[in-house]
């Protein structure tokens, strides 16, 4: 059955223009209207995809005006073709296609560019993160990525883009993410640098290479807007990711984003949504490195966990800790060497604490601290979820003593996710304020709360 259309104003200017039954008419004459932007390849499917929800970038909307103004024989405002009704950047939907992903890419980043003082009011769509995972796990591979456009974009020009995502990277571990500023000046270069490159002229090589800098720098900026909280930019944006990392051809990075994505689900409590996310990306990865099955194990592991699944999370945490181990050898690629045994601690800390096998939980503390000095924010992240865990097994003299090394560990640290941690601690230990340790160190905990 045909998904009913979503976009009432686009259908009937298409009816009016006598394209109702020739999809394939009107996207042959916007394939020639935006000839100076390179070479279109848009079809009836695209046409399909449009009625129903999808958003192309303004300068197809433009292209679209122009076409229907010349068959309308009148003026046509791109308002009128109702893209931007609701206005939201929370309609996290998988592009069908290359150009499609694209233009996507172009409408988000060019969105986010000019909201980034505005407060998110979306939510994380979980029916949405699963239509991205089934998407990515099972449709047709992108036969080709190459492209002709406005200008020629190389190998040494794709490279580039990720220096600079590392350089990001680095960034949102050493600070986190809470300011806007650094995701401003990424999503500045974005529209202005990547944008173009997307819409550039490349062998389908080279298209494939840039598809994956761009997942990755777009995987990149939804971490960090996960960290700051803009839970529905982030979940539009790592879908684009997903998405581009198919048009690459990289199943490994799409598998990892998948994870991202799982993990930003735990977070806001999609125990189940984070488990279905997570076995996708487990079984898209197929034969992946060691490196790549211990961080997506893992992840599994505390998805299971929050559900209270405890057979399941154990398991997860063993294959985890085995692939782990043979990781020396089967490093995998360079984007997964961040993942090590403190990363694996950490998460064997939550899943255990999850399923209340507290004493467990613990022993896993020491080695979850072992962090190079670059991962300021994950010391901060375990160090709180050392103390809550302590907390929760009813050991208020330690979850003290871990809570003023954590209000040490947070100075300069701008995380919503460290923030919430900080809060869970808060209200587990709130019932114990009479303790005149309990009260200091509540106290403390509210001031590097309002310091941040």
């Amino acid at each position: 059955m045909a998904r009913p259309v979503t976009n009432a104003a686009f259908e009937g200017l298409l009816l009016a223009a006598g394209y109702a039954n020739s999809h394939a008419a009107f996207a042959r004459q916007l394939n020639h209207a935006g000839r100076d932007q390179g070479t279109w390849r848009y079809d009836a499917a695209s046409v399909y995809w449009w009625l129903r929800g999808r958003r192309p970038g303004e300068h197809v909307q433009a292209a679209m005006a122009e076409t229907l103004a010349r068959k309308l024989g009148r003026s046509v405002a791109i308002t009128e073709l109702g893209f931007d009704a609701g206005d939201s950047i929370g309609m996290c939907v998988y592009p069908a296609t290359v150009d499609g992903a694209i233009d996507t890419a172009e409408l988000i980043w060019t969105r986010l560019a000019k909201r980034l003082n505005q407060q998110d009011s979306g939510v994380f769509d979980g029916g949405k993160a699963l239509e991205a995972a089934l998407g990515w796990r099972y449709d047709l591979p992108d036969k080709a990525v190459s492209r002709s456009g406005r200008q020629q974009v190389t190998s040494t020009d794709v490279q580039s883009l990720y220096a600079l995502a590392d350089h990001f990277t680095d960034l949102d571990r050493r600070h986190g993410s809470g300011s806007p500023r650094t995701r401003a000046v990424m999503a500045d270069f974005l529209v202005r640098q990547v944008a173009p490159m997307l819409h550039g002229t490349y062998t389908d090589a080279v298209g494939r290479d840039l598809m994956r800098a761009a997942a990755t720098l777009s995987g990149q900026l939804a971490f960090m807007s996960y960290d700051a909280g803009e839970h529905a930019m982030a979940q539009h944006h790592v879908t684009l990711g997903v998405r581009l990392a198919k048009a690459a051809d990289d199943r490994l990075y799409g598998a990892h984003l998948l994870a991202n994505l799982a993990t930003q689900a735990v977070f806001l409590g999609h125990a189940r949504e984070a488990a279905r996310l997570v076995e996708a990306a487990i079984d898209g990865a197929g034969r992946a490195p060691a490196a790549v099955l211990a961080r997506l194990h893992a992840t599994a592991a505390t998805a299971y966990g929050q559900s209270g699944e405890r057979r399941a999370s154990q398991l997860a945490l063993t294959k985890a800790a085995r692939a782990l181990s043979r990781a020396g050898t089967d490093p995998g690629p360079r984007w997964v060497t961040y993942f090590s045994h403190a990363h694996l601690a950490g998460a064997a800390v939550r899943c255990l604490g999850d399923l209340h096998l507290y004493s467990q939980a613990l022993r896993n503390a020491p080695d979850a601290l072992t962090l190079g000095s670059q991962n300021t924010r994950t010391r901060a992240l375990h160090t709180a979820l050392i103390a809550i865990t302590h907390a929760r097994a009813g050991d208020t003299d330690a979850a003290c003593n871990w809570s003023r090394q954590l209000a040490q560990r947070t100075t300069g640290i701008q995380s919503a996710r460290v923030q919430q941690r900080v809060r869970e601690l808060t209200a587990i230990l709130g019932p114990h304020q009479a303790s005149p340790q309990v009260n200091e160190v509540l106290h403390t905990l509210a001031t590097t709360q309002a310091a941040v």
